[in-house]
């Protein structure tokens, strides 16, 4: 996968596993040399080299991501009570466009039916940040 074009797209962080209304949108923005992520007001939640970010998968799909001393749990999805993405970050997302696509991760039955193919969508976002130099944890 080529990550010279880079590629965008809206996840969500949770920042809470119990309380999905603590599940909110974030842009997230891949470039060859800088992962950007922005919340619901487009502030910079991190911004650091790809080079500097462990990555890890966990079987439900969360992708969880260190980097800058914190850690950042991000889902495919939001829960029922998350909000929903912002009308900026949707303009900012839009305006970025997806990139390249890449060899996007296939999804199975269940996570298409009971998920929404979430899971799918973040075994994408691994594989870009790996190819973009993130460390396998």
């Amino acid at each position: 996968m080529s990550t010279d074009t880079g590629h965008s797209g809206i996840v969500y962080w949770r920042r809470s596993l119990w309380n999905g209304a603590h599940c909110e949108p974030l842009l997230v923005t891949l470039r060859p040399d800088s992962l950007h992520v922005r919340d619901r007001s487009l502030s910079t939640v991190l911004q650091v080299d790809p080079h500097a970010v462990s990555a890890r998968l966990s079987r439900l799909g969360t992708l969880v991501l260190k980097a800058d001393g914190r850690r950042y749990a991000l889902a495919g999805r939001g829960a029922s009570l998350s909000p929903a993405p912002s009308a900026e970050q949707q303009r900012a997302s839009e305006h970025a466009g997806s990139g390249s696509r890449g060899p996007a991760a296939s999804g199975g039955v269940v996570d298409q039916l009971l998920n929404g193919g979430a899971a799918a969508r973040m075994r994408d976002w691994y594989a870009r940040l790996i190819a973009a130099g993130a460390r396998a944890s």
